[in-house]
């Protein structure tokens, strides 16, 4: 299948079109949004040059699964699956900051500590740790939603002193993001995985809070295989992860970064197809189900214009 990396469609309603590095996100009368999960691949807040074919499949299908399996906990965004790569649902208004929830110290947390901090967010981390070790509790390290550029880190305190969120809504947030993440975390052991950390997004609608965007998909969170993680953690050996960290791998051992001057490596089809087969692995690991391509017979953004204009139709 050829990677669809752009849309343009014009749907009946379609008040506005967001792009995104990987979502094209559609505004239905102010109400729905119909949220495209394109081809596209991103790293380093980069867009690379080349899609990479069922990725947005990979994405769409784990963030709809995970969302149908969190309804008990708060209501979301979702209201139908209308193609492989499509969702659509509620028009909610965005919390301006992201709750990221970590179990494990990894990744920026770990950076931050190896620095000699030992606190995040105004969180405090234990003295002693090491990098890759479970957290004696799930620490919350919300970051701002930035417009452009990079989100930072912000502590409870500070959300709620600039009225960013209120005090009311920002420890409803907190229950609700430990209430998803020991979901995700008893679905992903159940698949012989660890959810090491993600994050959330979070909208009001009518007054209501709505769990919103992607969950639990390997672009949003990081995952490690349960098996053999103490025996590494013990050695100081890397784990073995389930994330779209190999991309960022493949490019740096390629001297690119994302920094000025610096330039994406040559994507050649072998590279591409290679990320395609590590995304369909990451859906089976995470889902335990066999991934199954999209029809791609006939022209496949025709096919999600025909789909998305059906689901619009009964809505």
């Amino acid at each position: 299948m050829e990677a669809i990396t752009k849309t343009d469609f014009s749907f009946p309603g379609q008040v506005s079109k967001y792009v995104g590095k990987v979502r094209d996100v559609y505004d239905i009368n102010n109400e729905y949004l119909v949220m495209i999960v394109t081809d596209r691949i991103s790293a380093f807040d980069v867009v690379l040059p080349e899609g990479i074919p069922y990725k947005g499949q990979v994405l769409n299908q784990i963030a709809s699964r995970f969302l149908d399996a969190t309804t008990d906990i708060l209501p979301n965004w979702k209201i139908a699956e209308a193609d492989p790569m499509v969702t659509v649902g509620h028009k909610c208004e965005p919390f301006k900051v992201e709750m990221v929830i970590r179990g494990y110290l990894s990744g920026h947390a770990w950076r931050e500590y190896k620095a000699g901090k030992r606190t995040i967010c105004g969180v405090n981390m234990p003295d002693g740790m090491v990098e890759n070790q479970k957290f004696p509790e799930p620490i919350i390290t919300p970051t701002t939603k930035a417009a452009e550029g990079h989100d930072e880190d912000i502590s409870k305190e500070d959300i709620i002193a600039s009225g960013l969120v209120s005090r009311e809504d920002y420890e409803q947030l907190e229950k609700y993001t430990r209430a998803i993440f020991r979901r995700g975390t008893e679905m992903a052991a159940e698949m012989g995985l660890i959810l090491v950390d993600t994050k959330y997004e979070f909208g009001k609608k009518n007054g209501k809070i709505y769990l919103m965007d992607e969950i639990h998909t390997p672009d949003s969170s990081r995952y490690f295989y349960a098996e053999g993680y103490e025996e590494r953690l013990a050695r100081g050996e890397r784990q073995k992860q389930l994330s779209k960290e190999f991309v960022r791998e493949w490019l740096m051992t390629n001297g690119f970064q994302g920094k000025e001057g610096q330039k994406v490596p040559e994507m050649t089809p072998e590279i591409v197809n290679g990320i395609t087969a590590r995304y369909i692995e990451l859906y089976e690991n995470i889902t335990g189900e066999k991934f199954v391509k999209a029809d791609s017979s006939q022209n496949v953004l025709e096919r999600i214009r025909n789909n998305v204009l059906n689901c619009l139709s009964s809505l």
